[in-house]
């Protein structure tokens, strides 16, 4: 009987472990940026014609999996120092107390809370931006382009997400001064993520 005890215990432990383990959603995989193939864009109205510039220097961690959103994040740090605008005299003035003010504010930041799906391929990371001393919250919508392995780095995984938002400068302080009125730049700003991910199987 004790011997029939025994094997009836073991025979359940086993179960519940394989259980478990069939059972066992997988953590978000761990994606990095590639900066070669990726940008932060952004597009503003001066006058009346489109002015475009972008970020060139940030820092992010990303951990997505489609299939395990509740363990997914987004947490990204923008340079304020890194904007371009294809003009030194307007990338200097953007950087000074009349706009972001760089050397007070750093740096612009989105720190996701949640990330939910909105179809087969659409998402939206619900979270915190924060520009100068503002903290809003915000909804970042974004696409999963794929996810495939890579063709030339074994034991590499790809990913390509874009995402298109617009905002108000005017809400984050953004344009002091003179420059709180729109008479001169647009308070809507538009901004295109497009961003190509490496990762590890």
């Amino acid at each position: 009987m004790k011997t029939n005890k025994k094997l009836f215990t073991l025979l359940t432990v086993s179960l519940v472990a394989l259980f478990a383990a069939a059972f066992t959603i997988p953590e978000p995989t761990s994606w990095t940026i590639d900066k070669t193939h990726s940008a932060i864009n952004f597009k503003v109205i001066h006058f009346f014609t489109p002015v475009n510039g972008e970020f060139r220097e940030y820092e992010s961690t990303i951990h997505f999996d489609p299939e395990n959103l509740e363990e997914s994040m987004i947490d990204v740090k923008i340079m304020v120092s890194s904007i371009d605008t294809d003009n030194q005299r307007r990338n200097n003035h953007l950087q000074s107390g009349d706009f972001f003010n760089a050397e007070k504010y750093p740096h612009i930041t989105f720190t996701s809370n949640s990330i939910r799906s909105t179809n087969d391929d659409t998402f939206v990371a619900e979270g915190t931006l924060t520009i100068k001393d503002v903290s809003k919250d915000f909804s970042l919508p974004f696409k999963l382009l794929g996810i495939k392995d890579h063709p030339m780095r074994d034991g590499k995984l790809i990913a390509g997400m874009t995402s298109n938002f617009t905002l108000d400068r005017t809400e984050f302080d953004v344009g002091v001064g003179d420059w709180a009125s729109d008479a001169v730049v647009g308070d809507e700003v538009t901004v295109d993520l497009n961003l190509e991910l490496n990762a590890d199987k």
